[in-house]
C-alpha cells in the first residue's frame, strides 16, 4: 500500500471486514470521520487509516487515501474466479463466421450472431446475447441475461452486469396530424470503450444516426436510462435511476447523483456535479455543482430549500398582517368621514 505502519508488525491478517463487523484476524479501514468513534471499540486486529490519524491500541497502517489502499487490498484478498469454463460451451449457439479469440471463455445458452467478434481472455455468463457485427474487447466481463445488440461495441476490460442492454433503439418517432406515432429507424450504433462498467438492468440506446459514446473509465449504476446519441466522457461516475435524454453531451469526470434526471441537447461541462434528484434543464458549466429543480448551483439550490422550509410561518405571518391592516383601514374610514 505503500503506507507507514503503527504498532506491532507480526500480527496477523486473514481477511477484511468493516469497522463495526470485525474481528480478530480481521483489517479493516476508515475512510470517514464520521465513523471514527468506532476505531476506539473495533475488534479488527488492524485498520487502514489517513495520516493523521492518532495512535490506537490496535496497529494502524497509515495511506494518503485509506479507501483507494483498501480497494488495492481488497483485489489481493479476493481475486476474482469465473465459473464460466475457457472455450465455447457445447450448449453455446456460436455463428461459423464469429471469431473468438484465445482463452475467452463462452458459457451455456449464449448466442453470437454472425460476424460478431469475441477477443481474448472475455468472458461471456449463460444466456448472454450478442448480435450480428457486435464486438467485445479483450478481458471484458458479460454477466447473464446481457444483451449487445447488433454492430455495437464493447472495449476492453469492461464489466456489463446481468441485464444490461447494448443497444436497444432509442426513443424516436415522429407524430402526424392525426396524433399518431411513427417510429424513427434508429440505424446508429453504441460504442463503449475501455474499462467501463455499467450495472444491472441498464439501458443504453443506440444512436439515430452515428454512435452513442460511453468513454474510457466510466462507471454506470444499475438502472440507468442513457438515451441515444448521448455522449459521456471519461471517469464518469452515474448514480442509479439516472436518466439522461438523447444528443446530451457530458464532458470528462462528471458525477451524477441518483434519479437525477437530465433534458436532450445540453451539455454538461468537464467536473461537474449533479446533486441526487436534480432537474437539470439547462447546460452546466465546467466545475460546477447543481441540485434541485430546476438545477441551480448548489448554494443557491440550498438556500432556496431552506427558505421554502419557513414558507408556511411566512404565510401566517402574512395572514396576521393582512388582518391587522383590515382593522386599521376599518378603524381610519370613520376619521376620514368626519373631516
Amino acid at each position: 500500500m505503500g503506507g507507514e505502519l503503527s504498532g506491532n508488525p507480526e500480527v496477523t491478517i486473514t481477511s477484511l471486514a468493516g469497522i463495526r463487523e470485525a474481528r480478530p484476524g480481521d483489517l479493516t479501514f476508515l475512510a470517514s470521520s464520521k465513523y471514527r468513534e468506532f476505531l476506539r471499540t473495533t475488534r479488527a486486529s488492524a485498520a487502514i487509516v489517513g495520516l493523521e490519524e492518532p495512535s490506537s491500541y490496535i496497529p494502524l497502517i497509515r495511506v494518503r487515501e485509506p479507501y483507494l489502499a483498501y480497494q488495492r487490498v481488497a483485489e489481493t484478498f479476493y481475486v476474482m474466479k469465473h465459473p464460466v469454463a475457457k472455450g465455447v460451451h457445447s450448449a453455446a449457439i456460436v455463428a461459423e463466421s464469429a471469431r473468438i479469440g484465445k482463452d475467452s471463455a463462452i458459457g451455456p445458452y449464449v448466442v453470437v450472431e454472425e460476424g460478431a467478434e469475441i477477443r481474448e481472455e472475455a468472458v461471456l455468463y449463460p444466456f448472454v446475447y450478442i448480435g450480428r457485427k457486435a464486438k467485445v474487447g479483450k478481458g471484458s466481463i458479460l454477466y447473464p441475461q446481457v444483451s449487445v445488440r447488433e454492430e455495437c461495441e464493447v472495449g476492453k476490460r469492461c464489466i456489463l452486469h446481468s441485464g444490461t442492454v447494448i443497444g436497444s433503439d432509442g426513443f424516436g418517432f415522429a407524430t402526424d396530424q392525426e396524433g399518431v406515432h411513427h417510429k424513427i429507424p434508429q440505424v446508429g450504433r453504441v460504442i463503449l470503450e475501455d474499462d467501463v462498467e455499467i450495472g444491472a438492468n441498464t439501458a443504453v440506446d443506440r444512436a439515430a444516426l452515428g454512435a452513442t459514446v460511453i468513454k474510457s473509465g466510466t462507471k454506470i449504476d444499475n438502472l440507468v436510462q442513457v438515451g441515444h446519441n448521448v455522449v459521456i466522457g471519461k471517469g464518469c461516475l452515474l448514480a442509479g435511476q439516472v436518466g439522461i435524454s438523447g444528443s446530451t453531451e457530458i464532458g470528462d469526470n462528471v458525477a451524477i447523483g441518483g434519479q437525477a434526471g437530465l433534458a436532450g441537447h445540453i451539455e454538461i461541462g468537464d467536473r461537474a456535479m449533479i446533486g441526487a434528484q436534480a432537474g437539470v434543464t439547462k447546460s452546466v458549466l465546467p466545475g460546477i455543482a447543481v441540485s434541485g429543480y430546476p438545477a441551480r448551483p448548489h448554494a443557491e439550490a440550498k438556500r432556496r430549500e431552506a427558505a421554502a422550509l419557513h414558507l408556511p410561518e411566512a404565510l401566517k405571518k402574512i395572514a396576521q398582517l393582512e388582518r391587522r391592516i383590515e382593522t386599521l383601514e376599518k378603524k381610519l374610514k370613520p376619521q376620514r368621514k368626519r373631516r
